[in-house]
């Protein structure tokens, strides 16, 4: 289409001045110095219609030319802007600042050393009490004769705990 003759089609743009009505050769703003050329519109070449949504302003942000001569912009766009607000009720709760007090802990799951929920719970063979792995390690080994701290029965070897496996499970 090197030398285009009669009139453009309804969908053609001046790239000249970017109005519809003639050729780029033929605008009526060729020649005036002071006239600033049209910013060229990007073609929406390759999106699906349903993609698209039709603006009015040519002016609106990436807004795009169709093949028809209208004006578009991609819906994710509009998407964004207008983005949903979350409702209160379906953001996570704050957590209680003292759960401690609404759910006390069973004093089974409480080592009788620290006072604390048990870590890595062990037994001791001399009375079958569970405690802390760390807590009785310790408490054995800080003993002269490695003593039990509630039956105080002497001669508890650390190696001799069992892991409690039912409330490592817990």
């Amino acid at each position: 289409m090197k030398n285009p003759s009669g009139p453009p089609p309804p969908s053609y743009t001046c790239f000249h001045c970017g109005k519809p009505g003639h050729y780029r050769k033929n605008c009526p703003a060729k020649g005036d110095k002071t006239f600033e050329c049209a910013p060229r519109m990007k073609k929406s070449t390759g999106i699906p219609r349903s993609f698209l949504m039709e603006v009015k302003d040519p002016k609106t942000k990436e807004a795009m030319l169709t093949n028809t001569g209208k004006y578009v912009i991609p819906i994710i766009n509009e998407a964004y802007a207008s983005r949903k607000k979350e409702e209160r009720h379906f953001l996570p709760e704050e957590p209680a600042s003292s759960s401690s007090s609404d759910d006390p802990v069973p004093d089974e799951l409480l080592c009788l050393i620290c006072k604390e929920l048990m870590t890595d719970a062990a037994v001791i063979p001399c009375c079958r009490n569970s405690y802390c792995d760390e807590c009785i390690r310790t408490a054995l080994l800080e003993s002269e004769e490695h003593t039990c701290p509630t039956c105080h029965q002497t001669g508890v070897s650390p190696d001799a705990l069992i892991a409690n496996k039912f409330l490592h499970q817990v």
